[in-house]
């Protein structure tokens, strides 16, 4: 994260959302108005305290500490690494910084963890309503770069939409754990796949009876609802233990119902 901010964030001259965004819009304030800079980590783990707290209290222990160490490292080497001289045109950086800034923010969650700052937000709301927020979260950022625009340049601050719209992108890929999918389970074993889906993921199914008909015998369907990140492991316990279940995989869009999220720690 912080190599990607020196070497195409900077180069650029983008501003990435979030915190981070913020934290660096400050300091170009205090740079082209009182010609003084303010090193990143000052405003960046200032910005950064009350979300965690909130984290802390709400969302769990482990997963605000792990935070925290990312928090502190990430500000205190953007400070002190240099930057690589990979390319200076803008757009490049636009599109590899975003990216990377993606990844990075992933590397993070899906270590049970936040880069701090708006993901704090967000993974705390996500908690509460089960449901991913990370679009929201682009919306605040694009009133944050409209306020860039207005104070340094509209060029500047379209391409940092830009980076924020692939960063996002990017992380609604690669994170799923709010993300939803319904699994329809054709098996002659339903009893032995229930006790698979409560080992894997927690969750629970409803077995429907009906009739196949091709064959006109009686078939057993599963009906399941689980966390995006946890079907890839589901689906190949389910094929360990019946190689001939019959199973459609559908995307939730929306989950109205108690659906328990397993916690962070």
């Amino acid at each position: 994260m912080a190599l990607n901010l020196n070497t195409f964030v900077h180069t650029a001259g983008l501003l990435p959302g979030g915190f981070t965004g913020i934290t660096l819009l400050i300091q170009e304030v205090f740079l082209k108005y009182l010609h003084f800079k303010i090193p990143f980590t000052v405003f960046y783990w200032g910005l950064n305290i009350v979300p965690a707290l909130l984290c802390f209290h709400f969302v769990g222990k482990k997963f605000t500490i792990l935070s925290i160490i990312a928090i502190l490292t990430s500000g205190l080497f953007t400070d002190i690494l240099p930057g690589l001289n990979v390319t200076d045109d803008i757009l490049l950086c636009t599109i590899f910084g975003g990216i990377l800034n993606g990844f990075s923010i992933s590397l993070c969650l899906l270590a049970g963890a936040t880069s701090g700052g708006t993901d704090f937000i967000s993974i705390y709301v996500s908690e509460k309503t089960g449901r991913s927020i990370w679009n929201h979260i682009f919306i605040f950022n694009v009133v944050i770069l409209a306020i860039f625009g207005l104070l340094f340049g509209w060029s500047r601050a379209l391409y940092s939409i830009i980076f924020q719209f692939v960063s996002t992108q990017i992380l609604n890929y690669l994170y799923k754990r709010y993300q939803k999918s319904t699994l329809l389970i054709i098996s002659d074993k339903t009893d032995e796949l229930v006790s698979v889906i409560r080992q894997v993921t927690g969750h629970d199914a409803t077995l429907f009876t009906g009739k196949g008909c091709y064959q006109g015998a009686e078939r057993k369907m599963l009906y399941t609802v689980v966390s995006s990140d946890e079907e890839d492991k589901l689906l190949r316990k389910i094929k360990e233990t019946d190689p001939n279940a019959f199973v459609n995989i559908l995307q939730t869009k929306m989950l109205k119902g108690n659906f328990i999220m397993k916690k962070q720690d």
